[in-house]
């Protein structure tokens, strides 16, 4: 009766309770095992809802894979706000930092299309823009045509791309 289960936890607070217990309860696995592996592996995203699926056999092993959230969620989280806006364009809901963008483009690196950090900034400023999140003060829009005329190359290249 091997089988897979997927579900979203909150990073590093997952618990034996919905949604991941009643997923469980049924399987040879031993849950507590699998919720301290799921926070061990999901700590860094504290709280933010996480994607996990987890592989088990009939034997009880089991194997996790963590997802990166959502970049909406990302934003969020780093610049600490709950709601994006209704007329993102107008109303802005929260300002981030080149670093920070540049963290969550390195979190979300490996889900997104892009091939370099700077690409994958790209794609995190575009969901900062629908968003209504601004990034040093600036519209994401400007933002992003800033990046593209190589003033941020110096923070968000990495070295081997430089």
């Amino acid at each position: 009766m091997a089988g897979t289960i997927e579900v979203l936890v909150p990073g590093g607070q997952a618990n034996p309770g919905p949604p991941l217990g009643p997923e469980l309860g049924p399987t040879p696995v031993d849950v507590q095992a699998v919720v301290q592996q799921i926070n061990d592996q999901t700590e860094a995203f504290d709280g933010t809802e996480v994607p996990v699926t987890v592989d088990y056999d009939d034997d009880g092993s089991f194997e996790i894979d963590v997802g990166v959230p959502p970049t909406a969620a990302l934003v969020k989280d780093e610049a600490g706000f709950e709601t994006g806006s209704g007329e993102p364009q107008k109303d802005f809901v929260a300002d981030l930092s080149v670093d920070q963008v540049k963290k969550i483009a390195e979190q979300k690196h490996p889900d997104l299309l892009a091939y370099d950090t700077i690409n994958a900034a790209k794609e995190v400023v575009g969901t900062c823009a629908s968003m209504g999140v601004t990034i040093e003060g600036d519209d994401a829009r400007e933002f992003k045509e800033k990046v593209d005329g190589g003033e941020y190359d110096d923070v968000l290249l990495d070295g081997a791309e430089a």
